[in-house]
């Protein structure tokens, strides 16, 4: 008899393997996630073919270990969750595959989740309250998106990016600087011995009545900067590792850091201020970042606006936040098992 509140969750749409048991009631019983950085930091990024290899050696082990830590057996879960989109397609066939095979033998619901949109309802996880309508930023590696959350399963894009995620930015700033892989943490480690005005560098697109987003022109003006040219002449050595001295790299972590921020923030306040939410919800591995916290604080005190982050063990690809799928069941949804998977955020409809 499958107990009534126990869902099985997994998530495996970029680099990490995870699993996770959420009770009806959002209480998070396990949440394992097994990392691959170590796999892809020779790269400087995550290589897909890699990946989706990784996920296949340890879904099976993350499952179990889920289900070990929360102290159930796979006969006592009522539904299982996963995530379908978006993110790369290899990967994110792993687990559908996974998940597909639990609901058929053990005959239960099968329900899917949008990846991004689960970062945000973390924040709803996090505050213990609902948190909807609001607007939500969700910022990490392979996304920069702004959502008009409705209701915890309606959300319409306000705006995205046209290049570059932010998350993305931050690995080639890091590559560029030789801080190592992933980049939002190096760069953060970097930049706290900076000075962040000491360069200035664009916003891009900061001042745009659209709510997009672009970062790849900034990663070049870094470049540029390190050359120590504004004409994208390479000086003889300066790329090299070592070629800067500690100093100076700390300060274009700085700078580059916060001219990621500021924009970022810039378009908080343009989505709030348009559409006149009461909130701000914030998932993604990049919501993490220090500075972004401090200034999305500063935002809040200035628009009298609540402003709602998703907590740190959250933030990261995780399997927990697909706890979103009980908003699902409770609408009647349920996913076929010819469900098949999407790079895109967006169901085509």
């Amino acid at each position: 008899m499958n107990a009534p509140g126990l869902l099985l969750a997994i998530e495996s749409s970029c680099d990490e393997t995870a699993a996770a048991v959420i009770d009806r009631c959002l209480r998070i019983c396990s949440n394992v996630v097994c990392s691959q950085d170590e796999l892809h930091r020779q790269y400087g990024g995550v290589v897909p073919e890699v990946a989706s290899r990784a996920h296949v050696e340890r879904i099976i082990p993350a499952i179990d270990e889920a289900l070990r830590v929360a102290g159930v057996g796979l006969d006592d879960l009522a539904a299982v969750a996963v995530t379908s989109r978006p993110g790369l397609v290899g990967s994110l066939l792993v687990g559908l595959t996974a998940a597909k095979t639990l609901s058929l033998v053990l005959d239960i619901p099968l329900v899917d989740v949008n990846h991004v949109e689960a970062h945000l309802f973390a924040c709803q996880m996090s505050a213990g309250r609902p948190v909807f309508p609001a607007v939500g930023l969700v910022v990490s590696g392979g996304h920069t998106l702004l959502f008009d959350c409705r209701s915890a399963v309606e959300f319409e894009i306000l705006g995205s990016t046209i290049d570059d995620a932010a998350g993305e930015a931050f690995d080639k700033g890091a590559k560029l600087l030789g801080l190592g892989y992933p980049g939002g943490p190096a760069i953060q480690r970097a930049a706290a011995a900076g000075n962040s005005r000491a360069v200035k560098f664009p916003r891009p697109m900061i001042d745009s009545p659209q709510l997009d987003f672009s970062f790849s022109g900034l990663k070049t003006a870094l470049l540029y900067e390190m050359q120590g040219t504004s004409h994208g002449r390479l000086q003889p050595g300066a790329l090299e590792p070592g070629a800067l001295d500690p100093a100076r790299v700390a300060d274009l972590a700085a700078a580059y850091q916060e001219a990621i921020v500021d924009v970022l923030v810039a378009k908080c306040r343009k989505a709030v201020r348009r559409t006149g939410r009461p909130r701000l919800l914030v998932g993604g591995g990049v919501a993490a970042n220090r500075r972004l916290r401090e200034c999305l604080a500063e935002l809040a005190a200035a628009e009298s606006l609540e402003v709602i982050i998703a907590p740190p063990n959250l933030c990261t690809d995780n399997a927990a936040m697909a706890a979103m799928a009980w908003e699902h069941l409770d609408r009647g949804r349920r996913a076929a098992l010819d469900l098949d998977v999407s790079p895109n955020p967006i169901r085509n409809r």
